[in-house]
């Protein structure tokens, strides 16, 4: 058979590389296609992922830990008539005029420790624009601020690619000023340093990536759950009939998405001076992970019914607990839902998930003393908030927004 070579796939529209964690196969092993062969880590998502075709891993080409672009082949499988090898330095799919010179070998008798693996972008090094490895290794040696390149780049969407980077070192240009050298911590008590996985360390560069790119304000509505409680514990029995446990979540993820069809700004996104309004509504629903945080992603979910949705939050939450989730299910999204208050939150103020510009956070369900036509009653209360980005939705959109969405919870029917 053909030689296959195995990528690095892209696990979100956001995320330009990834981390290699776990081979799950030797070279010299036999694997069977959909098998899974290798375990990465973005900070999106953290999963196994699984051979494209049956034969003999042949070569390895990335090493455990190793974090490398997408597209780049960590693998090589055959029918086993070459001998299987491990090779430590992985095989880029850029174009041989793409990669740099090697600098002349230095004459100590050692050779030189491979340079580490270059970190994933912050929002201060890109202006909240991805860049590839190579790029931000290159103006770190030269002292460039990518900032100040954000979205002149010849790429797309304006990245910053090798050829512009190298043409900014050449004049001299976008010289990033010294910044001061941060204070140790000082701990008078025992500690324990332990590194951040992959995972946490992507979150973190993404969470700061999005402070730096949206302007970030959050509203609160109160919604009365008294009839989505109540309509839950009667068609709990008809939906475990079907085979789907029935939660709160559903209702709140189509009533979003009836909200979002009326509002279709808060399903856009924003490319420089243009405004992409997005014709399907895919909702990212966030799952904690220890350690980290999925948000696997319902696609066209306006085109299901509560059971529908019911089953595909039930599945997708499941298969990203236990790393089954497919690349193509941690993209896309178009709005997302976090639910804090299944830890007893009140309600929380969630961080846009790039390049979105909403997110909403559903607080704890409480009962209640609330007054209603004039006397007090006992009511099933939730605390709604949603963060969105003002640069392109208003304050009032935002309201009228969640209006619709706390409209149709407290007056559900069924």
């Amino acid at each position: 058979m053909a030689e296959t070579k195995v990528i690095m796939p892209q696990m979100g529209e956001s995320i330009f590389e990834g981390t290699l964690t776990k081979w799950l196969k030797k070279p010299g092993d036999k694997v069977e296609r959909d098998e899974a062969l290798f375990e990465i880590s973005t900070d999106k998502v953290d999963s196994e992922i699984p051979s494209p075709v049956a034969g003999i891993l042949q070569e390895v080409l990335v090493k455990e830990g190793q974090t490398v672009q997408i597209n780049t082949v960590v693998a090589i499988i055959g029918d086993g008539s070459s001998a299987p090898s491990a090779k430590a330095a992985p095989e880029k799919s850029e174009p041989a005029a793409e990669k740099p010179q090697d600098a002349p070998a230095p004459k100590a008798s050692a050779p030189a420790p491979a340079p580490p693996a270059p970190a994933a972008p912050t929002a201060e090094e890109t202006g909240g624009r991805p860049t590839s490895p190579l790029v931000r290794r290159i103006a770190k040696e030269h002292g460039i601020d990518l900032a100040t390149l954000a979205g002149k780049g010849t790429g797309i969407e304006g990245r910053v690619t090798k050829n512009d980077i190298l043409k900014v070192v050449e004049t001299g240009g976008a010289k990033k000023p010294a910044a001061p050298a941060p204070s140790p911590i000082a701990f008078s008590g025992e500690v324990e340093r332990v590194p951040m996985t992959a995972m946490r360390k992507s979150i973190a560069e993404h969470m700061m990536a999005s402070r730096g790119t949206s302007a970030h304000v959050t509203t609160f509505f109160e919604v009365d759950c008294s009839r989505i409680v109540a309509g839950r514990e009667k068609l709990k029995a008809e939906f475990e009939h079907s085979g789907v446990k029935l939660t709160i979540t559903p209702f709140f993820v189509q009533a979003a998405v009836r909200a979002l069809r009326k509002f279709p700004i808060v399903n856009a996104s924003i490319d420089g001076d243009s405004i992409v309004y997005k014709r399907d509504i895919n909702v990212g629903i966030a799952v904690s992970l220890d350690g980290g945080l999925i948000v696997p992603v319902v696609k066209n979910a306006a085109e299901k019914n509560l059971l529908g949705l019911a089953h595909a939050i039930n599945d997708l939450g499941e298969r990203a607990r236990t790393k089954k989730l497919s690349p193509d299910e941690v993209k896309d999204g178009t709005f997302t839902i976090t639910n804090p208050g299944i830890y007893g939150a009140l309600t929380g103020t969630p961080i846009i998930n790039q390049p979105q510009v909403a997110i909403m956070g559903m607080g704890g369900i409480k009962k209640r003393a609330v007054v209603i036509d004039d006397a007090i009653a006992i009511r099933s209360m939730i605390v709604l908030s949603l963060s969105f980005d003002h640069r392109l939705i208003d304050g009032a959109v935002a309201d009228q927004f969640m209006a619709d969405i706390q409209k149709q919870l407290e007056n559900w029917q069924g």
